[in-house]
């Protein structure tokens, strides 16, 4: 046992230098025993990104006004019996106005998503709005095509509001989803 912390003693004498103001002899070099940190890379965007992130956010803040309306004017024309001569062609220009700010919002988004491509940040949020906010165009599209079915049936009305209302659904998480992680 005498012979273990003999041997014990001298180990630790190897590693523990008895002048404390000695640099300790330490296992490994610091270059084998550490991991040098990565930097973050210093990102630029143009001014036009930024012109085109100010369009895009006001874009997104119109879009649920204008789901809104366009959601009313539809009951309108499917609950109201007689429906007033109104109603159509402002359900028809209101949904010109949703196409208009998606073609914009798009537009936008794209463009802005292609020049941030380098940025690490957010990377997995950025890619799922850009998602669910290109399925949602596809939805508004599909709604557009079953528009006219509407004219001619019960069933057409139906599956033109469920289209839309799913495309509404699917905008509206992708809206609320950047703006809940990245602020209005």
């Amino acid at each position: 046992m005498f012979a273990a912390a003999l041997v014990l003693a001298m180990q630790l004498q190897a590693v523990v230098p008895a002048d404390a103001r000695v640099m300790p002899v330490w296992a490994l070099p610091p270059a084998q025993d550490t991991q040098p940190r990565k930097r973050r890379r210093a990102v630029q965007y143009s001014d036009a990104y930024y012109t085109r992130l100010q369009i895009h956010r006001v874009g997104s803040w119109l879009e649920l006004p204008v789901f809104g309306t366009e959601y009313w004017l539809g009951q309108k024309l499917i609950n109201d019996s007689p429906v007033a001569g109104w109603v159509k062609p402002t359900h028809t220009t209101v949904a010109a106005v949703l196409g208009g700010l998606f073609v914009v919002n798009t537009a936008t988004g794209v463009a802005n998503l292609y020049e941030s491509r380098a940025t690490t940040d957010d990377r997995l949020l950025v890619w799922t709005h850009s998602a669910l906010m290109l399925a949602a165009d596809a939805g508004f599209i599909a709604t557009a095509a079953v528009a006219g079915d509407a004219h001619h049936s019960v069933s057409g009305q139906d599956r033109h509001r469920n289209v839309a209302l799913a495309s509404i659904g699917v905008a509206t998480v992708g809206t609320l989803l950047m703006w809940v992680k990245r602020g209005l």
